[in-house]
């Protein structure tokens, strides 16, 4: 047989392979559907496990390795839970056509915050002085905009988080207000202050990016600023998803944040820094590379591709900052130390360590 001929015999397979996801997608609505009406929740794990020990086990009876029928099913349930939260979000949204104003809502985090609300049935304006986003009502200037709003989302850069902050609490405005800055210390005043004019004022911090579509695992952070209430109206808003809700203390954020994730920037900037100061090609490398150092680059890639501006703010106004950065140049110290004076003992006592530390906190 042709080359070609074989080549239309898996395109034509292909376009079968797709027609059963469409109809597994259909499937899988119908489950949601039927989730909701029973009050059942979005994500069962058990079920998760007996599909994949099913695709795992027909996989090995048809020749088919196990790890591609494992990868290949966990896609398929990543994507129908993602279409079933989505369709709860929509169903259970409790937007009823109340106004909502997302400043900055045409960044990355604000347009996720724009489109979330949207699906809830919320009427969303986007304020923003870079232009509007597609589909919604836009102004440049929130300013401009009526005190009629329900919600209002500060979605700015964190330089610009206690002018606004001050100027909402100056205008009396109502509604529901919160950030979603990544830090909190620049302007966790202007919040505090905020709530003790009266406002309904809380803070939250979206642990995920913005291209996310699916919750499960994901964490939101909620930070009472002095308004208990507002802090509670806000996590109704995330009821339906399946992301973990967490309560915390605002004066605590910006120092564990100084590890999620100003550590783990530093450490990655750090890694292709070092790379692109070596030399050497990335082609060349990855041909040659190990699973460690291909995970390590793929999660480097994602965050050489973030704003500049955005981790600058987050290493540079965060308090602790600069000293987790400083206890990382440390630990890398240590390690050139030891493999300089070829003290493996050392050097084993340091892997020990750390894999104890790691295995007792998970």
């Amino acid at each position: 047989m042709e080359l070609e001929q074989l080549r239309a015999q898996l395109s034509a397979i292909d376009r079968q392979i797709l027609e059963l996801v469409a109809e597994r997608q259909r499937l899988s609505g119908e489950i949601g559907e039927w989730k909701r009406a029973s009050g059942r929740p979005t994500r069962d794990f058990a079920r998760e496990k007996q599909v994949l020990d099913k695709a795992r086990s027909s996989a090995a009876g048809l020749g088919v390795p196990t790890g591609l029928a494992e990868a290949l099913f966990s896609l398929l349930i990543q994507s129908s839970l993602a279409n079933q939260e989505q369709a709860r979000v929509r169903a259970e949204g409790q937007g009823s056509g109340k106004p909502v104003l997302v400043i900055g809502g045409s960044g990355k985090m604000g347009r996720w915050f724009a489109e979330f609300l949207h699906s809830q049935g919320f009427d969303v304006t986007v304020a923003d002085p870079a232009g509007p986003h597609a589909g919604f009502r836009h102004v440049f200037d929130w300013r401009d905009t009526p005190d009629q709003f329900a919600i209002t989302v500060v979605s700015a850069p964190i330089d610009c988080m206690a002018e606004i902050l001050e100027e909402l609490g100056a205008r009396r405005r109502s509604g529901l207000i919160f950030d979603i800055g990544s830090l909190k210390s620049p302007f966790i005043d202007k919040l505090k202050a905020l709530a003790g004019g009266g406002s309904r004022v809380t803070s939250i911090h979206p642990m995920f990016g913005p291209d996310t579509e699916l919750l499960s695992g994901r964490h939101v952070l909620f930070l009472d600023t002095g308004c208990p209430e507002a802090t509670t109206e806000a996590t109704q808003l995330f009821a339906s998803t399946m992301a973990a809700q967490i309560r915390m203390d605002i004066d605590e954020h910006d120092r564990l944040m100084a590890y999620v994730l100003g550590l783990s920037h530093a450490l990655n900037i750090a890694f292709f820094t070092a790379l692109a100061d070596s030399g050497e090609t990335v082609p060349k490398l990855a041909h040659i590379s190990s699973t460690t150092f291909d995970s390590q680059l793929a999660v480097a890639r994602r965050v050489a591709e973030e704003s500049p501006q955005l981790y600058f703010s987050i290493q540079s106004r965060n308090p602790w900052g600069l000293a987790v950065v400083e206890e990382l140049q440390a630990a890398v110290g240590r390690i050139a130390a030891i493999i300089r004076d070829g003290d493996e003992p050392a050097f084993v006592k340091l892997m020990e360590q750390g894999r104890n530390y790691l295995a007792s906190r998970l």
